[in-house]
């Protein structure tokens, strides 16, 4: 019996099959950019690589830079031996890139997009039918109604007989009054159904796996309330600080580049009613509902539950590290927050008097993305003893980074003649279940994409409704003057955000 009949008759490997793709033509706007080189073309390789792309696949790239289409395809092949999660097959890899095509163009030249558009042509005429069409504006966000403006006005919004889709990078606005711009702009071109907003997290294993758990499962559905759950705690922490992202980051900061749309995203997954079908609309319906039942704070209220920081020099991983004042392009007073906590509160039924507690931060202790949910204690202390380690609750700790996982902690009795308790973990980590490693989360949103399925993509009323609840908070922020409180980098945060828990709730170490 060869390996490959073996690895096909693994049960483990069951359902790991790639769904069919209608041939597509993908065009990157900011092509040469970081993101590009660090993520779309790595996972561009890589679904070449397990055979997911369609048969028919070109790429192009548009950028400002002059580049020949031989340059471009040099750049692209580096960027992927660079970045790609596995080595890199050479004849994979020469034949992903063998056909690519480079427009030169700033986004805002008129002239590039007829340009790209009969590239777009001859792709359609080489392969004897008119191809799909994938734009991905992989650019700063200021461009985005700029790209899709123009893209309509070349009359490339819409090609008779295929699809013609647009993915939109975040941040989508930075205040409600953008997002709401932003959507008119890109509905002004583009149908609904055409636009998927990406949210990397949402791409993740263990997200998507976080419907499965609830909804696949009897052991959780029952408790998954606020008869049993005491808070959820969902967690986004870095080690590692701005680096060379300060134009960026210091206009953004925590709470516009991960709560208002990765950890609200966390918390719809987590909170959210059994959807009717897990089709596009019917998924991002049931979120939506969780977000209007959060009801948005007020500038009295913004104090009371959410928390800002920034990192002051401090050691981690053994280095020592620069405080955030300190760092390369970073103005000296600025008062942008690089740790971000809230308490939100949803008024349904389901959930009503729990807290979710939301932090993410730069400089913390370590890398950790995770959502813990924490159930009620138990009523009764009959095993309080003397050597226990103590009747703590029961928490489901879904771990997104960096290991893909659940885990769940139980009471167990310790070996001896007294009843003395200590917690153990039962886990569940991907790698080891399914004996293949997690693809990328851009692998599998460009391949949704491809097939226009949006049920991992945000809708325009979603993002509104994010922007409702983190608006407020943003507003009251840049309207009070620093300094902020701070935190030594490599710790767990600013202790002022003990202040957010309720009751005996403590923050998980980080």
């Amino acid at each position: 019996m060869t390996s490959t009949t073996v690895e096909q008759e693994n049960p483990l490997t069951e359902g790991l099959e790639r769904l069919p793709v209608h041939s597509t033509t993908l065009t990157i706007f900011g092509a040469t950019g970081d993101l590009a080189k660090r993520k779309l073309l790595p996972a561009l390789y890589n679904l070449a690589h397990e055979g997911a792309l369609p048969e028919r696949f070109n790429l192009v790239g548009v950028s400002r830079g002059e580049l020949t289409d031989e340059a471009f395809r040099d750049e692209a092949t580096e960027a992927i031996k660079q970045f790609s999660r596995r080595t890199p097959d050479e004849t994979v890899l020469k034949a992903l890139t063998a056909n690519v095509r480079y427009v030169t163009g700033s986004f805002d030249d008129k002239t590039a997009y007829p340009k790209l558009g009969e590239v777009l042509d001859a792709f359609d005429e080489e392969a004897g039918q008119p191809l799909n069409r994938l734009f991905y504006l992989s650019t700063a966000p200021e461009f985005f109604p700029v790209i899709v403006e123009n893209l309509g006005e070349a009359g490339l919004g819409h090609h008779e007989g295929v699809e013609v889709r647009c993915v939109i990078e975040k941040p989508f606005g930075t205040t409600l009054a953008e997002a709401k711009e932003l959507n008119r702009s890109v509905l002004s071109v583009f149908e609904e159904r055409q636009i998927f907003r990406i949210d990397h997290y949402l791409g993740k294993e263990t997200v998507q796996n976080m419907m499965a758990f609830r909804f696949a499962n009897g052991l959780f559905e029952p408790v998954w309330n606020r008869n049993y759950i005491d808070h959820v705690q969902i967690t986004a922490s870095e080690d590692l600080g701005i680096g060379s992202r300060a134009g960026y980051y210091d206009n953004a900061g925590a709470l516009r580049d991960l709560v208002q749309n990765h950890m609200l995203q966390l918390l719809c997954h987590v909170a959210m009613e059994p959807p009717v079908d897990f089709s596009a609309d019917e998924v991002r319906d049931e979120k939506v509902k969780v977000l209007h039942a959060i009801k948005a704070p007020t500038a009295a209220s913004v104090d009371e539950m959410a928390v800002r920081a920034q990192y002051t020099k401090g050691t981690v991983g053994g280095e020592d590290v620069p405080g955030y004042l300190d760092e390369a392009g970073v103005p000296e007073d600025s008062n942008t927050e690089t740790y971000a906590a809230m308490r939100l509160e949803i008024d349904n039924w389901r959930w009503a008097g729990v807290p979710f507690y939301l932090r993410t931060g730069k400089r913390l202790a370590r890398k950790v993305t995770e959502i813990a949910v924490t159930l009620r204690p138990v009523p009764h202390l009959a095993f309080k003893q003397e050597g226990s380690v103590g009747v703590r609750p029961n928490q489901l700790v879904l771990t997104m980074q960096p290991n893909e996982g659940v885990s769940l902690s139980l009471l167990a009795k310790i070996p001896g003649t007294r009843m003395r308790i200590r917690p153990v973990n039962m886990e569940f980590l991907y790698g080891t279940a399914f004996l293949s490693q997690s693809p990328e989360a851009y692998e599998r949103l460009i391949m949704d994409a491809m097939r226009g399925d949006a049920t991992l993509f945000t809708r325009n009323d979603e993002v509104e409704a994010q922007w409702r609840i983190c608006d407020p908070i943003v507003q009251k922020w840049e309207s009070t003057p620093g300094p902020l409180p701070t935190y030594e980098a490599g710790t767990q945060g600013p202790a002022e955000a003990d202040a957010l828990l309720l009751g005996d709730a403590e923050w998980r170490a980080i």
